[in-house]
């Protein structure tokens, strides 16, 4: 149902607005004077459009009554309202273009004076770069005009309006507009003010709109520079001895600028009224051949989609989480941003082309929601919407157009096809020719220069290479992107390596961004972060906003720490002999010469001292072989190497000897386990001692080992499911963690067939099944010592048809009176690693309290597994493995891991449970795309392990 009147017409109203002036592109003036509007704002939020007037705007309004709220902002994320997240669904019914009655509205009023300073003469323009979702807005009384296009800035010329003091600016702000229909962007709804509100004088003779074209031939290392400008003036780049009339092209021998190396020069638009700094990068992108190529080169995206997100302002971002967002990708060996899914602050760009980062610029339009209703009415095929859709391209292209880092503009993101696009991509294609047009929903790729898809699993993507996935012809000729593949929701995503692996293989494969870039968990002080539904929602999707790569305060997930590893530039592995290791560049453009290798042997995980690696210079895809010399006996320990390569010297992203690369190998393994075997049990009453260890002489449980007390020893095969486990509702191929559940493997019960001694051996063998099923584990367990250790052997056949894989094999016990606090040492993996989230898992010695063992997902869920584990020390207790284990501690029980909802509902209690794993069912990322591919699924079969407990040494 819709409720309007007259004056709130433009509320329901299609196009894009009235009374702003035409898009340009976003700059800071030398010497034209500015005034910053944000701070603190008066605010009076309505519940609907119409239920106050305009009276507020007018001069003199007394709104002492009002509460204040800081611009740029959310007024419901500041204690007005509430937020909404949905993925798809519109939070109201679809009817476009209406509106429901209920629509809160937020009146916001800032009483300003000019500086003792501001020009008398000239214009001025009053600046908006973000409202969501409409605005209208009165400059002292007079209503100035309204507009809609929430990420993207509008600009009112006020002079005339303006006086030198009380200027009152009235703004009123719709959370619901038909603009609405545009934005439907898998984020939180939050309305508001949430970028700057400038006033910025106009010079006479000031500079307008003006286009940088700075073309770079890779053949003859020239960069061609021609500046258009609306008002006459000329071009300066002094480092380039150019002296050049606006619009007059000039060539010189330059230095291009590349993600890697992101080359400015300072250049300066000078007009009679004004000088205007311009940063220009030289560099030229085309595809040709099939491939995409900047400046000749064919790129590989190892990219993120990136929404902008504070956990406490939104998307109220400031410059310095900018610039940590951008600087942690660059740490992170990131070099490509997709701004999903609308452009983002003008000042990430900056920043993007100042440290080197190729950039996606996608336009602020998503309809996602018309997919409930088969695409019926979807705004991008109705005519009446184009003049709005062609209003946002407009102000994407022309704000951004001078960014080198912008390689590609985007459409939007899951708005269907229709009329609307293909106008859009025309008026992008003649007014910026220099760049490719993306848009993922474009099958048949009419509108757009690459072909690009979501979440396709591996084998689809390797069909896609070869050119056996059909589709038309011209398809089939453009290359590929990933726009989005990896979710990255709660533990995950898996199988990184083996997409990477098919990105390096087949040239057609020019990367993809992984989904996505920042968890958008709201701090809350009761629940750790909030996600969809903890504000009351009707309509919400839960912990789907929750699938970053950092958590909601940028601390990097281990999601982010595998991303790193799998696309590191560099490539280190065991060479063609023994004691060598082959190096391969594989950045796009930049050598070697900027990094320094060295390398270390490690004895039992311990280094040995690290030593300088002397490696050449290499030129992108070249290769060296490089010897290690000085291997350690390891007198029956296991000896490994570790190479790195470093930053040579500090550079503007991070420090000298920030690591960008490393590899492992093995030089020589351990000695096998000693048998731990010679002592024979002994049976006294209800209990049952062997050497070191007593157990319950009526379930064969041990009570201590090695002097320790355990509780609850026994096979374990269920995990808190991961949101990768759970899998999305869509997904059309089993989900497992459903499956479990249905089977009963959280519920498992076991079962004491016979407890006996056998010589020097006590052997307890039960059978592990859930209620309900006939499907089980007959598992033994048979125990030995050598009078100062104890060896536990575990074997494990199923019994009955299975149906599905395990979540984990492997044994759980429990350490009483044991506390996060308490320390644990290992060797093995340092980091959360699965069986297809390990190739960051560096395997050294490492220590660490139970406590920072846990990951702390939104969510809470599996986490903290060690991969590759010889031994470990916990609690009093040293348990080595034969093979190598996955080790997780806990201050909480699976079950109770399993139960919680946010990180507050972990409660530790008094006992720490260890987890002794075999192996463990891959991650995957079935949340939005595939599940883990077939090679890490964990199907039960006949099955053998040991563990040796002893004291820890020293």
């Amino acid at each position: 149902m819709s409720s309007h009147t007259p004056a709130t017409d433009y509320v329901e109203d299609v196009s894009p607005g009235r009374g702003t002036l035409p898009p340009r592109a976003w700059y800071a003036s030398s010497d034209a004077a500015s005034l910053s509007l944000n701070g603190g704002w008066r605010l009076r939020v309505s519940a609907t459009a119409d239920a106050e007037d305009d009276s507020f705007a007018a001069p003199g309004y007394d709104a002492g009554g009002w509460a204040e709220v800081t611009v740029p902002g959310h007024w419901v994320l500041q204690g007005h309202g509430a937020p909404i997240y949905t993925n798809h669904l519109y939070p109201f019914p679809v009817d476009p273009p209406h509106v429901p009655a209920e629509n809160p509205t937020g009146d916001h009023l800032r009483v300003f004076d000019l500086p003792g300073d501001w020009p008398a003469g000239g214009g001025a323009v009053l600046r908006f770069d973000g409202v969501e979702s409409c605005a209208r807005v009165w400059l002292n009384g007079t209503e100035i005009g309204e507009f809609k296009g929430s990420r993207l800035p509008h600009e009112f010329a006020v002079g005339r309006l303006l006086k030198p003091s009380g200027n009152v600016l009235a703004v009123r702000v719709h959370q619901w507009s038909a603009g609405s229909y545009l934005e439907d962007q898998d984020q939180w709804w939050l309305p508001g003010i949430f970028r700057d509100v400038a006033l910025l004088h106009r010079p006479a003779g000031g500079a307008g709109d003006f286009f940088v074209h700075a073309a770079y031939d890779h053949v003859s290392g020239a960069g061609t520079l021609r500046v258009d400008s609306d008002v006459e003036g000329r071009v300066l780049v002094e480092e380039l001895g150019i002296d050049v009339a606006a619009g007059e092209p000039v060539t010189r021998p330059v230095e291009p600028w590349t993600a890697e190396t992101p080359r400015l020069y300072d250049g300066v638009l000078v007009t009679a009224g004004e000088r205007v700094p311009v940063r220009i990068g030289f560099r030229t992108v085309v595809v040709e051949d099939g491939l995409i190529k900047v400046n000749g080169t064919p790129l590989l995206f190892k990219g993120v989609n990136r929404h902008e997100w504070h956990p406490r302002e939104g998307r109220a971002l400031d410059l310095a989480t900018m610039r940590e967002d951008v600087l942690l990708m660059k740490r992170h060996n990131v070099n490509a941003v997709r701004t999903s899914h609308y452009p983002p602050h003008p000042a990430f760009l900056d920043l993007c082309d100042a440290y080197g980062l190729w950039v996606i610029d996608e336009c602020d339009l998503e309809t996602h929601g018309f997919v409930e209703q088969e695409w019926r009415d979807n705004p991008v095929d109705d005519a009446r919407w184009t003049p709005a859709l062609l209003d946002r391209a407009a102000r994407m292209v022309e704000r951004d157009k001078n960014h080198p880092s912008v390689v590609m503009w985007s459409l939007g993101n899951e708005a269907g096809t229709g009329r609307g696009l293909t106008a859009m991509a025309d008026w992008i294609h003649d007014r910026d020719p220099s760049r490719p047009v993306h848009y993922e929903g474009d099958p048949g790729c009419r509108d757009t220069d690459v072909y690009a898809r979501m979440y396709p699993p591996h084998e689809e993507v390797e069909r896609i290479a070869r050119g056996l996935d059909g589709g038309t012809r011209r398809r089939r000729e453009l290359p590929l992107i990933l726009c989005e593949y990896a979710h990255a929701m709660g533990n995950g995503p898996g199988g990184l390596t083996e997409y990477q692996e098919l990105f390096e293989r087949y040239d057609r494969l020019q990367g993809g961004f992984v989904w996505e870039w920042i968890d958008h968990g709201v701090e809350h002080p009761g629940l750790g972060y909030a996600y969809g539904g903890d504000f009351g929602e009707e309509l919400h999707d839960a912990n789907f906003v929750c699938d970053g790569l950092v958590f909601p305060d940028r601390t990097p997930s281990p999601g982010l720490i595998e991303y790193k590893k799998v696309i590191e530039p560099v490539r280190i592995e065991a060479g063609d002999a023994d004691g060598t290791v082959r190096v391969t560049n594989r950045y796009d453009f930049a050598d070697l010469s900027h990094l320094e290798f060295s390398f270390s042997h490690q004895v039992d995980g311990l280094p040995t001292g690290a030593r300088r690696l002397t490696v050449p210079p290499l030129a992108p895809g070249e290769s060296a072989q490089v010897e290690l010399d000085g291997a350690p006996d390891g007198g029956g320990e296991e000896v490994r190497w570790t190479v790195e390569a470093r930053l040579a010297e500090d550079t503007p992203w991070a420090g000298k000897g920030h690591e960008v690369a490393w590899a492992q190998g093995t030089v020589s393994r351990r000695a096998p386990l000693l048998a731990a075997a010679g002592v024979r049990p002994v049976v006294d009453g209800d209990r049952i001692t062997l050497g070191p260890a007593v157990f319950d002489a009526r379930t064969g449980a041990p009570r201590t080992l090695v002097g320790v007390p355990v509780r609850g020893l026994r096979l374990d095969v269920w995990r808190a499911t991961t949101d990768n486990d759970d899998g999305a509702a869509w997904q059309t191929d089993t989900r497992y963690g459903p499956l479990w559940r249905e089977l009963g493997l959280h519920r498992m019960r076991h079962r004491v067939e016979a407890v006996g001694t056998d010589g020097e051996a006590l052997t307890v063998r039960t059978r592990v099944a859930p209620a309900g099923r006939e499907t089980g584990l007959r598992t033994a367990y048979r125990w030995t010592s050598d009078g100062t250790r104890v060896r536990l052997t575990v074997s494990v056949v199923p019994e009955g048809d299975w149906r599905a894989p395990l979540p984990r094999l492997g044994v759980r016990f429990g350490l009483p009176g044991a506390t996060p606090e308490d320390a644990v040492r290992w060797f093995g993996g340092g980091n959360e690693s699965y069986p297809d989230t390990r190739a960051a898992s560096k395997d050294l010695l490492w220590d660490a309290s139970v406590q920072e063992l846990q990951t702390p997902y939104v969510r809470p869920q599996e986490n903290g597994a060690r991969a590759d584990v010889r031994w470990a020390e916990i609690g009093g207790l040293r348990v080595d493995g034969e093979p190598e284990f996955w080790f997780t501690a806990r201050p909480w029980t699976t079950e109770h891991l399993d139960a919680a909802r946010h990180r507050t509902d972990l409660v530790p209690g008094d006992t720490v449970w260890v987890h002794l794993d075999h192996r463990l069912h891959g991650i995957g990322s079935q949340s939005c795309g595939p599940g883990p591919l077939p090679r890490y699924h964990l199907w039960p079969e006949p099955a053998e392990f040991s563990f040796v407990f002893s004291r820890p040494r020293g």
